[in-house]
Order: C-alpha cells, then structure tokens, then sequence
C-alpha cells in the first residue's frame, strides 16, 4: 500500500479513543452501566470513586499497554485523561484519577466471580448479535480452546494456593520454586479473533497438600463452569495431547460437547497402534489438495495437504476417529499433525477438520504469547495479594475481548497494518486528548462492523 493510501485512510479515523469507544458501544451498548452493577466490596461511607472508576481505569491500563501500577499512576495523571475517564463513565469531575494503591486495595476484596459473571455477560451479548456465525465449526459448533499457562513464580513461597516444583533434585544445583498457572478457555469468533470465555486456576487448597492440583484437574471444573454458564452452546473442545485420554472424552460425552484434540502416539498407544495397522493395509479413507501461493519477493511454492483418517475406532467405551494431516512443500515434508475426535468425518470436511485444529496453536499466539511479551506482561504482579492477582488477570482477559474487537472491527487498522504497539502508543496518545460530548455522541451513532 502506498504512503498516500495509508495517509488518506488515517484521515478517515476520528481520535483512537473514540473509534475504540465506537466498537465497544456498537458490540456491548450496556457494557459502561454493567459494570456498575458489579457488587462494590468496600465500605459505601469510605469510597472515594465508585466501582466502575476503579475497573474502567485498569481497562485503559490494559488497553493502552501500560505495564505496572506504578506507571499507570504516572501516565494517566493528567487533567484531560482524568477529564476523558469521567465523561466516559458519564461521572462528575475529578481532580484525580484513582491512585494504584486505591486501586489494589479494591481489588483485594472484590469477589473475583464478580468479573467472571460480568464476562459471562460480554460473551452472551457478542454471540447472540450473531455478527460471529462464520467463525462456527462446521457450521454448527462453536470452537473452544483450552490450554494452561504459568503467570508467576517465586524463590520463596507466595500463599498457600503455590504451586511448587524442586528441580535438580539430589544435586548442588537442587532447587525449589513456587508458582502460581492458570487454565484458559478461549471461545474462536473470527480467524483473528480468539477471545476469554472462561478461567480457572490451578491452585492448591492449602499448603503442603500430598497431591498438587493439575491441569486435567483444572479442566474438570472448568468444564462444569462452561456448562453451567452456557448450557446449550454448541461447543467443541481443542486442546494438545494431554487432553487426548478417556476422562476427557467422558466430560465431553456427558456435556454433549465434540472434541478435536491434538494427538501424538504416546498418548494412547493402543490407539495408535490400531491406526497405523490401519493405515498400512490401505483401509483408510484420505483426500487432498494443493495450495499454490504467490509471493511478491520470492518463488511460487505449491503446497500439499495430505489428510488420512480411519473411524469406528474404539478406545474405553468412546467411538472415535482418528486423523492424520501431512504438509509437504515442493516435495518437501514441513509439517505431520494427528488429532483424535468423535465426529466422523466425510470427505471435503477434512480440510475444515485439519484447518480447525490447528487452530489450537492460537490460544498461544494470539493468547499467551501476545499477553505476555507484546501488550499485557500477564506475567508482572500488580499486587502481591492472591486475590487481587486473581482480579488483575481476570480484568486483563475483558480488556483484551475489547482491544481484539477494535483491532478486527475497525477496518483502517488492518489495511494499514498497524502494529500491537502502534496501536496501544495511539489509544495511550489520543486518551490524553481532551474529548468533547461530542465526540461520545459520535461513539453511539449507528454503525455497521464486519469482523473477518
């Protein structure tokens, strides 16, 4: 694209902020009023801002990539960010934005099922727009990516909740560290688009238990969490190998969910052994194609999708498929994927197979990885309480849900590829402009998005 083209089309944005405004109102109209409803843990007599001060300030830290408490405090304490904030929340003026400490302090107590519940809400609202129905499976189901991740670490014990690990044991080098993971679900509605559904975190119940909570543990209560909130969703389940065994099959069959996960021969080698026999006697069923692609600095490459799958075999009272997706690059072979799932599969759903799972892969890029090293340093501590380090993650999944829905929904950013730090350096910069009542006018106009 052209330095011309990319000026003309910055000329049709209005201030970063506003446009980020836009989307949020046009997406979750309510979502400013909800979250005031969320129940405010402090005294009503000793609070100087109201919950929805204190919330919708960490958004904007999130948002705008700010990387600590402390940073915050200095980067937001100005007349026109405070101005801003207020007439955002349709508040009267303060001198002040609330101070990290306040801040903190709040969200030690706050009930962390408050921000579980609020997102619950977030999600319900975008699913029944139905602005998302492309993303669904197969056209009917909607994808589900789980997987688990670690936010700290210490030297010495944190809480009670760690979780601890002694390595090198028996040796000079022996050491033990104490952590703290989390278990993700994140809901698939666009190529792009890879949004928090649900959280839990793998904790201990109190210190020095015999038997440390786990992933697979994680999974079952949230599991039971995702059916409770959303009963009748259609869902069907991605996870990598450690999902590919017989408890997780019976948690899908029983919440009448599908599973696609992924599939190495180890994770259960019956299986495998099954399949491969298979295979080599030429009973299975397969399809491919071959992808040319045009690059403008180097060679056509043609790229070819070999997909092999073999049904109706069994594994602990569970009738699954078995598949096998092999990538080969001007001869070349660059890629061999296997997954395990309960639906059949029927020719050119194949390719729709092999394409979802791997998506399984962007719950740590568009997830973790950019959460960590690129806008949210889900990793920093805000507070060294548990609680609120409950909270802080929690409120950096319901930033990010806005932040994806702006960078998808307004089509500028896209075409003049702007990146994960230009964009939270430009809502940062235009948040420090003074708004006007117009500009939150502009924001509820009507308006039409399409998300890719």
């Amino acid at each position: 694209m052209s330095r011309a083209r990319k000026r003309e089309i910055k000329k049709t944005f209005k201030k970063d902020i506003v446009e980020f405004l836009k989307v949020q109102h046009h997406f979750l109209p309510n979502f400013i009023d909800e979250l005031g409803k969320i129940k405010d843990p402090r005294h009503q007599s000793y609070k100087e801002y109201d919950i929805e001060e204190i919330l919708y300030t960490m958004i904007m830290k999130n948002a705008c990539s700010i990387p600590s408490m402390q940073e915050m405090t200095d980067a937001l304490n100005n007349e026109e960010c405070v101005h801003n904030l207020c007439l955002i929340l349709g508040k009267e003026e303060k001198e002040f934005l609330p101070h990290y400490v306040t801040i903190n302090e709040c969200l030690e107590r706050l009930d962390t099922e408050e921000l579980q519940k609020f997102r619950k809400k977030m999600i319900k609202k975008l699913l029944r727009k139905r602005s998302f129905e492309h993303a669904r499976f197969l056209g009917k189901y909607w994808t589900i990516i789980v997987d688990a991740t670690q936010l700290f670490h210490f030297s010495k014990r944190h809480c009670e909740h760690c979780l601890k690990r002694t390595v090198n044991k028996g040796t000079e080098e022996e050491k033990t560290y104490y952590y703290h993971n989390v278990l993700e679900a994140k809901i698939v509605l666009g190529d792009n688009l890879i949004v928090s559904i649900a959280t839990e975190f793998i904790e201990n119940e109190r210190e020095n238990v015999k038997k440390q909570d786990c992933e697979r543990n994680a999974f079952k209560r949230l599991a039971a969490k995702i059916k409770k909130d959303y009963p009748r969703l259609p869902i069907c389940i991605l996870g990598d190998s450690l999902y590919a065994c017989a408890p997780v099959f019976q948690i899908c069959k029983e919440n009448r969910w599908e599973f696609l996960i992924r599939y190495k021969d180890g994770s259960i080698p019956t299986l495998a052994e099954e399949f491969h026999t298979i295979i080599r006697m030429g009973e299975h069923q397969e399809w491919s194609q071959i992808e040319k692609k045009e690059y403008k600095r180097k060679s056509r490459e043609n790229v070819k999708h070999e997909i092999k799958w073999v049904s109706d075999l069994y594994y602990d009272g569970h009738e699954l498929t078995v598949m096998e997706l092999k990538i080969n690059k001007d001869g070349r072979s660059v890629g061999n994927f296997q997954w395990v799932t309960g639906l059949q599969i029927r020719g050119k759903t194949a390719w729709e197979f092999a394409r979802t799972g791997r998506k399984r892969w962007k719950i740590e890029n568009e997830g973790f990885n950019i959460q960590k090293n690129h806008r949210y340093d889900i990793e920093h501590a805000n507070s060294l309480n548990y609680n609120a380090m409950k909270n802080h993650y929690l409120l950096t999944q319901i930033s990010d849900i806005l932040i994806q829905l702006y960078e998808n929904g307004v089509k500028g950013l896209r075409k003049i590829k702007r990146t994960i730090k230009n964009i939270s350096s430009g809502l940062l910069a235009s948040f420090a402009q003074r708004l006007t009542r117009e500009d939150i006018s502009y924001t509820k106009k009507r308006t039409s998005y399409s998300i890719p």
